[in-house]
């Protein structure tokens, strides 16, 4: 059973990986880049103060912080943990992939994944009550992780359990935004509508 799993997550890495074309590398070599999103991380500051301002503002941004380096640094415990082999690095089936990256640490899960996921759904979670529009974020993860798979350097495994840790270590870090935040007691659930 295990052993099916892993051919079809490899399987489902060469077909996925294969749909890439050259006249779209350099888009996705830059869609994998963190430094390429910083707009949104900006932007995404900016909501938040114009959601919270006085009123928690320096709190939310401690908790999407914290949200950050505790999903980063389990991810990485993980990956050393569990040592599986890029798919870059893997010389079983190198030469069926298109490798743009060679990233030298290990695979499970993704960190691009993970903190994407985790960083969006925190964001949502906390400023859904002021603008509604704001599940459009979720372009970024969505892109972010399929770039792994595009360059060659992530199992499709690796993205969704990267996404599924990123979105459950953001409604632990919401839940104590609901209590440190907002102040609600274990059985409130809705959100004010802050002006």
């Amino acid at each position: 059973m295990l052993k099916k799993l892993i051919d079809y997550d490899r399987d489902l890495l060469i077909f996925l990986n294969n749909l890439g074309v050259e006249n779209y590398d350099k888009f996705w070599g830059t869609i994998t880049q963190p430094i390429t999103w910083i707009p949104l991380y900006i932007l995404a500051i900016y909501l938040i103060y114009r959601a919270y301002r006085s009123k928690g503002f320096l709190k939310v941004l401690l908790l999407a912080i914290s949200t950050l380096l505790v999903t980063s640094g389990f991810t990485h415990l993980v990956k050393v943990w569990v040592g599986r082999i890029r798919p870059s690095g893997n010389e079983d089936y190198i030469d069926l992939l298109r490798v743009l990256l060679e990233p030298t640490s290990f695979s499970f899960f993704s960190g691009h994944a993970a903190t994407s996921f985790a960083m969006t759904t925190f964001f949502v979670l906390v400023l859904r009550h002021k603008y509604k529009w704001i599940t459009i974020f979720y372009v970024w993860p969505l892109l972010f992780s399929f770039s792994r798979i595009y360059v060659g350097v992530h199992y499709p495994s690796d993205i969704l359990i990267g996404s599924l840790v990123g979105t459950l270590m953001a409604y632990a870090f919401y839940q104590i935004h609901k209590r440190w935040v907002l102040n609600y007691p274990a059985h409130r659930e809705t959100i004010p509508n802050r002006q």
